[in-house]
């Protein structure tokens, strides 16, 4: 794939009459229910408290974030914004899912329905995080949007794996082996803390920023057209692994690199440089290397130190 297809929104093709507006926001009872039980578990943790129980709490969410949702899923899934061997983004991959959100197809397609629906000039609320936050978290962590016009999605060569199917069919069960080497490790703290509380600060983090991230905050970039416009979350960006530069990712979405100014702590791509030098991730792809001159407008004034203007023809 050309650096310069890697903003597009590759799963989800538009038909002629697709509509990002118009739809219906009905209850999703297998990610409510499992959320529910999650949040029961994570409001049960503090009973069973220990600082190893914490401390599993604090590795296994990091590190699941950092390898498995920001790099794994995000920057290499979905937006294959490096190279890397199948065998590595497989591992990748299964620790995302095992992050406790949903399996790989259904991230590809919540995301870049999301992704099309927020570049178009209008969409449904439930997609621009428009509504109160206690609604949007409901909706957003409870419920599905059911368009009356939707896109159609091809996952192309992840959706043909056996590897992923298996995953995004087992996406819960991946959690009993977890579950029960905390529980056989720690007990009760250690499975409460690190299978429950994780995986709800996982779910309920995720929805929180994404609600900030497309409401308030800092803003460098516009993207022309678009009827939904990213914010920067500063205070978010190490717990979300450099996710929270959200209108960087806006800007510039088949970037590695989403902390792009200096002081923009960004840890997944620190993690594929480190790849990188392993010999294990390639083809790299940088602000600088895609064509998005012609839909960006700036709106902070451009830091000496800053990226380079964003041209297709710079190569890396």
């Amino acid at each position: 794939m050309d650096v310069a297809d890697r903003c597009s929104v590759n799963s989800l093709r538009a038909l002629p009459d697709s509509n990002p507006v118009d739809g219906t926001v009905r209850w999703d009872p297998v990610h409510s229910l499992w959320n529910g039980i999650m949040l029961v578990g994570a409001l049960l943790a503090p009973f069973h408290f220990s600082w190893s129980a914490f401390a599993i709490f604090l590795l296994l969410t990091g590190g699941s974030l950092l390898l498995g949702h920001s790099v794994g899923f995000h920057r290499r899934l979905i937006h294959r914004s490096f190279d890397c061997p199948l065998w590595l983004e497989r591992c990748l991959v299964w620790v995302g899912t095992c992050v406790g959100m949903s399996g790989p197809f259904w991230m590809i397609r919540t995301h870049d329905l999301r992704d099309w629906a927020q570049r178009q000039g209008d969409c449904h609320d439930y997609l621009a995080h428009r509504r109160p936050m206690l609604v949007d978290a409901w909706w957003q962590m409870h419920c599905r949007l059911v368009l009356d016009h939707p896109p159609v999605f091809d996952l192309g060569a992840a959706g043909r794996d056996r590897f992923y199917r298996f995953l995004d069919a087992t996406w819960m069960a991946q959690q009993i082996p977890i579950a029960l080497l905390l529980f056989a490790i720690g007990g009760w703290g250690w499975l409460l803390w690190g299978l429950c509380a994780r995986i709800s600060i996982s779910v309920t983090g995720h929805w929180f920023i994404g609600h900030l991230a497309h409401r308030r905050g800092p803003q460098s970039w516009i993207v022309n057209g678009a009827g939904v416009q990213a914010h920067d979350v500063p205070w978010a960006a190490i717990p979300t692994m450099g996710e929270a530069w959200h209108n960087n990712h806006h800007a510039f979405p088949g970037s590695a690199r989403i902390g792009l100014y200096p002081g923009q702590s960004d840890w997944g791509y620190a993690f594929i440089l480190l790849l990188e030098r392993a010999g294990l991730a390639w083809n790299i792809a940088l602000p600088e290397h895609l064509a998005r001159t012609k839909v960006l407008t700036r709106v902070a004034p451009p830091d000496e130190d800053h990226i380079p203007e964003p041209t297709s023809s710079l190569q890396r």
